[in-house]
């Protein structure tokens, strides 16, 4: 009994980072073995292939939120804040011009050393 329950889970496991055609290949191996109808084997494959996409969007969720968290425990910036101050400083620059072309820069005379008499 408890081997079963372990095989049944770790197929479980396994449908979830299935590709389509393999979860369709599973569906169809599962189908032929416990003698289901094309009806039933077609809900299974069904069943399947959504839990396997559900499974996939969960995870990558859950990555997504642990690698967030992760950067910002290591106080590193998100791309996002990246942008933003990338932003901020081109508005700075673009004022920051206008004021260097307004002064005048007027170039120093020549000290030229006096002849040795």
């Amino acid at each position: 009994m408890f081997e079963n329950l372990k095989e049944t889970l770790e197929k479980g496991i396994d449908y979830a980072f299935m590709t389509s055609e393999k979860v369709a290949k599973a569906a169809k191996e599962l189908a032929k073995e416990n003698n289901l109808t094309k009806e039933e084997a077609k809900k299974l494959l069904d069943y399947l292939q959504k839990k396997s996409d559900e499974t996939r969007q969960n995870l990558e969720t859950t990555l997504q939120d642990f690698l967030k968290a992760s950067l910002k425990k290591m106080d590193i910036p998100t791309k996002e804040e990246i942008r933003k101050l990338e932003e901020r400083i081109k508005k700075l620059e673009g004022k920051k011009k206008p004021a260097l072309a307004r002064k005048k820069v007027t170039p120093k005379a020549k000290i030229t050393p006096k002849a040795k008499k």
